[in-house]
């Protein structure tokens, strides 16, 4: 699985690069912090793989890089899909590393 960490996301963001972020986690988790990218609970991601871009790389996270770990390895396993990033450590290690503004929970 392709991961990157969250000073590479931040270096995409900072050059306005072309990719797709998404956010596997709850609604109520979402209201708490968002790195504002498209918002794909987990529960619904396989049902809406339509909206999930094949021709650009696709940065998939959720609070700790588990579930979107687990995403990732289902939609590659079957969904075929190649262009797929887990953010290393989620929302949280974002936080930690990038942005001390965001709220940890």
């Amino acid at each position: 699985m392709k991961e990157l960490n969250p000073k590479e996301l931040k270096q995409m963001i900072d050059a306005k690069e072309d990719f797709q972020l998404i956010d596997v986690r709850e609604d109520y988790e979402v209201e708490i912090v968002t790195l504002d990218g498209e918002h794909m609970p987990m529960a619904d991601i396989m049902q809406q793989t339509e909206k999930i871009s094949r021709d650009k790389k696709v940065v998939i996270h959720c609070r700790s890089g588990k579930r979107s770990a687990a995403v990732i390895q289902a939609l590659e396993t079957n969904h075929g899909f190649t262009n797929l990033y887990n953010l290393q450590g989620g929302i949280l290690a974002y936080a930690d590393q990038v942005d001390h503004s965001l709220t940890k929970y």
